[in-house]
């Protein structure tokens, strides 16, 4: 079951993890690259605000961005900003998507965000919460899928499952925790391929953030998933 106020509760710890580490920056260090390609860690900081306002926005009943080249516009500008304006600028707006989640409002209600993707309206503070935990792993910091909270990691997994699950694209994969946890996903047909490796480098091979260092496949070659 779906637990919107708890999922609340981790956004703001999460939140404050990243704040907390950014301010350990300097102008020149969120001008560097971050281990996104093409984007500084301006750019991924200014991301992560403007997603927060663009979460606000699907929570109000609104479009979620104004448009796709809206959305890569605002972070285009919002990027070269200097350290202090872009804390300032996550904090705030990390408020008000969480002022706008304390609304009285029906959580089971269907929401529709970026490309006109639906969900129930209690999976968006998960949904915020992925946002800050992995970008804060891509603002290359020090912050390492290792060190992301064990419960993120296994729903974050599920998640990126339960996405692939269907698409044809992919085969049939049973995906396995060092600890026995599993997950399945892929197409419906043919053989079963089993990839096993510890929970963090899972989801770095899911999420698109590693290639699969420290997993195990018993085809040889792991799956190439699509693109998120």
């Amino acid at each position: 079951m779906i637990d919107h106020a708890h999922d609340l509760l981790l956004v703001r710890e999460a939140t404050d993890r990243l704040l907390a580490a950014a301010a350990k920056l300097d102008n020149a260090s969120v001008a560097g690259p971050s281990r996104l390609p093409g984007w500084s860690r301006g750019h991924v900081l200014a991301h992560v605000a403007r997603n927060a306002d663009a979460l606000v926005n699907v929570l109000a009943g609104r479009p979620m961005y104004l448009s796709a080249e809206a959305r890569d516009s605002d972070i285009s500008r919002d990027a070269p900003r200097p350290l202090d304006v872009q804390l300032d600028d996550v904090r705030d707006s990390a408020a008000r998507f969480i002022a706008q989640a304390a609304q009285p409002a029906d959580w089971a209600r269907t929401v529709e965000l970026r490309n006109g993707v639906m969900d129930q309206a209690a999976r968006i503070p998960f949904r915020r919460l992925v946002e800050v935990e992995l970008h804060h792993v891509d603002l290359g910091i020090g912050y390492e899928l290792e060190d992301l909270p064990e419960e993120f990691t296994d729903r974050e997994i599920a998640f990126l499952a339960d996405r692939f699950a269907g698409n044809i694209a992919v085969p049939r994969i049973a995906v396995t925790a060092n600890d026995g946890r599993q997950w399945t996903t892929g197409g419906p047909d043919g053989d079963q391929v089993s990839v096993i490796g510890p929970a963090p480098a899972l989801l770095g091979w899911l999420s698109g953030r590693r290639q699969g260092s420290g997993l195990d496949c018993d085809s040889g070659l792991l799956p190439v998933l699509p693109a998120l």
